[in-house]
């Protein structure tokens, strides 16, 4: 089978401790190792170690980035996490610097990954409603979806020259959850782009 690497982003509040995200974490965990995949866990708010994870990315067939949105965007021990690995691992660990040379130094930045062939796959929670997005008579989102709200995280992934599964996101999880139901999307997301 192959290697995964589940990071998970939650930042534990007093009013959201991350039993969500720790739950999906699991859930993850537990399917795909049943299925016979190696899978390891990083839960970025107990502390990691830069070299080691840079170790894990590179060992990694897919990673499960798991987070809840906070603000538009990743919690920000999350954000701190990317900063302190993925700069460490522009080395050539994880990608060649920014992609661009002396001979070419306008052209293909971004382009520099170490990590192709590796999947990713995006793994988000929202208080937000699943009828806020893609609906342009929604003000906030105007009609963005969910990918292109998280498009700065595509993008880091593509950074590193990795290609995307499918996101998929649990909705109003504060004020009106049926994790039941996210219980019940979310294996059967896994069963669909991590069964083999």
């Amino acid at each position: 089978m192959t290697n995964i690497l589940i990071l998970n982003g939650a930042q534990p509040y007093e009013f959201a401790p991350g039993r969500l995200n720790a739950s999906l974490t699991d859930r993850a965990r537990a399917a795909l190792e049943a299925k016979g995949h190696d899978v390891r866990v990083t839960t970025v708010a107990e502390g990691y170690d830069v070299d080691a994870e840079i170790a894990n990315h590179q060992w990694a067939d897919t990673v499960i980035f798991q987070f809840p949105v906070n603000w538009m965007g990743v919690p920000w021990s999350f954000k701190k996490y990317m900063d302190e690995v993925y700069t460490a691992g522009l080395d050539g660990r994880l990608s060649a610097g920014d992609g661009r040379t002396e001979e070419a130094p306008k052209a293909n930045y971004g382009m520099g990954g170490a990590l192709t062939g590796t999947r990713y796959m995006l793994s988000v929670t929202f208080n937000a409603p699943r009828e806020s997005f893609d609906d342009p008579a929604e003000s906030l989102f105007a009609g963005g979806s969910v990918d292109d709200l998280l498009r700065p995280m595509h993008l880091n992934a593509k950074f590193f020259d990795m290609s995307a599964l499918p996101t998929f996101a649990a909705f109003d999880v504060m004020k009106n959850p049926d994790i039941a139901a996210d219980f019940e999307r979310f294996d059967a997301h896994l069963a669909a782009h991590l069964a083999g």
